[in-house]
Order: C-alpha cells, then structure tokens, then sequence
C-alpha cells in the first residue's frame, strides 16, 4: 500500500506537521522531487510513506492522484474557525453545493470510512489539552478520485504554529498506518471493490472535549480510551455510514465514531440539505468505501428539509437509521 501525506508551503499548520513527521519519525530525504521541492519517505511493514510539499494552496490543487501514485492521500492543513479554539479535526472532502473553496461543484471524492475512524479515534487517544477533537461535515476541495483525507490544526496562528498540537496529529497519522499494518489489504481491496461500484502523549488525568455544534461534552479519558483501542482492533466489524443533517461539528458523527462500530465516510451538515438532492445521496453513498449499508439521520438535525429527504431515501429504497434510535 502507498500513501502521500501532502502539505503545502503557504500552510503555518502543515508545515508545522510535516516538520513533526519529518523530526520524530523516520522519514528520509530523497533525490527525487514534486514542485521543486524534496519528497520524504518512510516505510512501516509493507507499507510506503511519501511525504509530498506543494506550493499552491492545499485546497485548489486538483487531480493530485493523477501526478501522484498512492491508494490514500492524506493533506495535513490548517483549520481556521473564528472562535480561534485549539482544534484538531479532520474529514472528507467535496462540495454539495457550489465550489467555493475549491473542488468541483456538486462533487464529492472518495472517503475511506473506516481510515476517517481510525484517524478521529487516534486523534482523541493522543489529545492534550488545551484541544480539541471533532469530526468536520464533507466541505472544499480539492477534487481527487484516489481515497482522500483532511486531517487540520487549528483554529488561528497561535495553534497553526504549535509544535504540541503539531506531533499530535503526526502521532496520529503514523499510528492509523501501524495499525492498518496488521491488516494491509484493508484500503487496497476496498478500492479495487469501488472500481466495480461495489459500492506518546497520552495523560491519563486529561478529559477529551469534543466540539458537538454549539456546546462541547466532555467524555472521561480513562473510560475513553479503553472504548477506543477495542474499536482500533475491530476494523473488520466497522460498517460505514452516510450522516445527514447536523452542524458542521457533527455531533451525531462525533458519537457514531466513538461509541459503536459505525465508520462514517461523508456528512453533509444542514447548512447543505437544500442542495441534497437524489443524485447526490447516491454519489455520497457510493463514495464512501466499504460502500454503506444505510444512511444515519440527525432526527434533530434535518429542519424544514426533513420530508424531503425521507422522500428520497424511500423512493429509492435506501435504508436509514434514526439517530435518536441509535444513540
């Protein structure tokens, strides 16, 4: 399996990341360079590590897979929220509605669900404070075909810069590809499959706070991280999800990642529902790999789009889940 781990020159927070990968693990420089710029390697068990420096803005750099051979392409970027909290998110990417922020309007790319869990999962076990972790809906580009991630630290310059939060979501990416060691084929089956449309920083005293909308819940990191090690050893009983509806920090996803055996691939938020039409449930559920089962509803979450979309979903006897049901 190859994976690319991308960042960009004109990002604080990624070049922050990058030089945590590049300091704390093994990374070697090669000869070989993208952009003029050199490309760092690494190799855990089967797997190849290339570390990739672009110098455009992560978001409008389409059709990378193209350029670039990997089964998974990982962008480390920063966030930028106005309420400049100490942040650690990641997500897929696409646009349900226009391309603002680059990608292709109405276009979603491929989401690994359960490389997206196992990312959220690492992410909560290495955790200090004074951040926080939370899942983003689908949102910008740039538009790719291969799996793609968003994994970001933020939310303003003082954390862009910050070395703490800047290994910890170095930590985590290395760990999610050690632990997708013990089972190689995972990514690389699931991809093949979606061809065919078949479709240590750990402090046991810490609390995790996880940004659900407009509050935040605080789970206890004792309890937590047991929960969250027997789901890292659980990848071949994760079923992957479609959540609609929700804020943008998806509380529902939050919870379906955390607490079960529920990987999500995409969210599309209710800021987006107007634009949720049937095409776009089908090119969500289809882009999500392994392909979902059913689609998971924020009950609370959808407003006035509520009957529609369940119009939809039964028109085109597409199964869903209440989330007030689930949890």
């Amino acid at each position: 399996m190859n994976i690319a781990i991308i960042s960009s020159i004109k990002d604080p927070a990624s070049t922050n990341i990058k030089e945590n990968l590049i300091n704390n693990f093994d990374f070697n420089k090669l000869e070989e360079q993208f952009g003029n710029n050199h490309i760092f390697q690494s190799i855990i068990n089967n797997t190849k590590i290339k570390l990739y420096t672009i110098n455009s803005e992560l978001i409008f750099i389409d059709d990378l897979d193209k350029n670039i051979d990997a089964d998974v392409f990982i962008f480390i970027s920063k966030h930028r929220a106005a309420e400049g909290r100490a942040s650690l998110t990641c997500h897929a990417i696409g646009n349900f509605g226009k391309a603002e922020k680059g990608g292709k309007e109405k276009a979603l790319c491929s989401s690994h669900s359960i490389f997206l869990k196992n990312m959220f999962i690492e992410l909560n076990n290495n955790v200090k404070e004074p951040y926080e972790v939370t899942l983003e809906a689908t949102h910008h580009g740039p538009y790719l075909e291969k799996p793609v991630l968003f994994v970001e630290l933020g939310s303003n310059e003082k954390y862009w810069g910050d070395k703490i939060g800047g290994k910890i979501v170095a930590q985590s990416i290395i760990n999610v590809i050690k632990k997708y060691n013990n089972n190689p084929n995972t990514i690389i089956k699931n991809s093949i499959n979606k061809k065919n449309n078949e479709i240590n920083f750990n402090n046991k005293n810490d609390s995790k706070i996880i940004i659900n909308n407009n509050s935040m819940e605080k789970i206890n990191k004792n309890n937590s991280n047991q929960t969250n090690n027997n789901l890292m050893n659980g990848n071949n009983n994760y079923e992957s999800t479609f959540v609609i509806g929700g804020g943008h920090y998806n509380h529902v996803a939050n919870k379906a990642m955390l607490k079960g055996n529920l990987a999500v691939g995409h969210i599309c938020a209710k800021y987006n529902l107007e634009n949720l039409d049937e095409n776009l449930i089908k090119e969500a559920i289809g882009k999500i790999i392994p392909k979902p089962k059913f689609v998971l509803l924020d009950w609370k979450g959808l407003g006035k789009e509520k009957a529609s979309i369940l119009e939809i979903l039964d028109k085109n006897n597409i199964e869903y889940r209440r989330s007030d049901k689930e949890f």
